[in-house]
């Protein structure tokens, strides 16, 4: 109880905005689906707007990502979801804001996706050292923070990195949380970023985002890294995905530790997801053995159990469902293809009983 109550104390009087529970979803490619005619129906078949329904369900932050030069990524990671330039995300982040919703910013420092398969350095910083590198971090992170402050858009929280248990800017920022090399350049590139959104954005809230939850020794070692390098940042954000990270009870387990360790950071589950439609084999690195049918069914009983078990824990502050606007219904390109992971039925435009169970968090 003592941690807890620290920590709501260090959060209301530092980050007024961050002693209140976020509810949301990373909608970063709103905007291209609404070009797109994409059409969004409630449960019961009703044409809806997003926004009103997301709002109508509590969620109170979106979540956008934010590329170097989209325009510059190369063959298979120059797909449609990599558009988000600075121009996309002020644009919808107006949008994000007029219908009353504070925003996540996510830095990806990369042309393309950025996760722990690859962290690719943008084309305009190849060939930098790490001391260069560090400074072109911090210049591109004040001007975009300061763009978009400058039109009324300015983020309550932001992440400086995404999904970054490995680094980020391979090879120069890369690390592994097992081994002691590298970690002063690689902090040394956070710092950067750090020190940026703390002079143009000084009361939001900053996240570092890791994706091995189901793995303590591995999150342990990757923030007590951090705090050996004095990096300086407010939110452990995390990635929780079933088939890649584990049961719900290890991700409980990981919190814990997290809250006895770091009592003084909150935890936000910056990125989770669950399939409504998927055959169950495995592919790549996914591991269904664990894992509830992907079915409409199945996503609704994942994202229960997941509440409940994140409602249980006083240290996680926030939930934000991965591409929840996922939805091809309305578009020539209806159910032809697809992650089959947000919130909305691309056979019918429905929204799925997930979404409402989602409600549910902090409440």
């Amino acid at each position: 109880m003592k941690h807890v109550i620290v920590l709501i104390l260090t959060l209301a009087v530092v980050f007024p905005s961050l002693a209140q529970s976020w509810l949301g979803g990373d909608i970063s490619m709103m905007t291209s689906n609404a070009r797109h005619g994409v059409i969004y129906k409630d449960s019961c078949g009703v044409t809806v707007d997003p926004y009103d329904l997301f709002r109508q369900q509590g969620w109170n932050m979106m979540r956008v990502r934010l590329f170097v030069d989209p325009q510059n990524a190369q063959g298979p990671y120059r797909d449609p979801g990599v558009c988000q330039d600075l121009d996309y995300v002020i644009g919808l982040c107006r949008t994000i804001k007029a219908r009353g919703f504070e925003v996540m910013l996510d830095f990806h420092y990369s042309d393309t996706w950025a996760d722990p398969a690859k962290q690719f350095t943008p084309k305009r910083w190849e060939g930098l050292d790490g001391k260069t590198l560090a400074d072109s971090i911090y210049r591109y992170t004040r001007h975009c923070l300061t763009a978009m402050k400058a039109v009324g858009v300015e983020p309550a929280t932001i992440q400086v990195g995404n999904e970054i248990t490995f680094g980020m800017d391979w090879p120069v920022g890369r690390v592994d949380p097992m081994s002691p090399d590298n970690w002063d350049v690689f902090t040394g590139l956070l710092k950067a970023g750090c020190k940026a959104c703390r002079e143009v954005c000084p009361g939001a809230g900053i996240i570092i985002h890791t994706e091995k939850a189901g793995n303590w020794e591995m999150t342990r070692n990757y923030y007590d890294r951090l705090a050996t390098a004095g990096v300086d940042y407010d939110i452990i954000g995390l990635s929780y995905y079933p088939m890649w990270h584990g049961t719900i009870p290890n991700l409980g387990r990981t919190l814990d530790l997290l809250a006895e360790h770091y009592p003084d950071k909150p935890v936000m589950i910056v990125e989770a997801a669950y399939y409504y439609l998927h055959d169950g084999v495995n592919r790549g690195e996914e591991d269904f053995s664990n894992c509830l049918p992907g079915t409409i069914e199945g996503q609704r009983e994942f994202t229960a159990q997941l509440v409940n078990e994140l409602n249980r824990h006083d240290i996680v502050t926030g939930l934000f469902w991965w591409f929840p606007e996922e939805n091809s219904y309305g578009t020539p390109y209806q159910g032809r293809f697809g992650l089959n992971r947000g919130l909305f039925n691309s056979a019918d435009g429905c929204a799925l009983p997930a979404l409402y169970e989602m409600a549910r968090f902090k409440r």
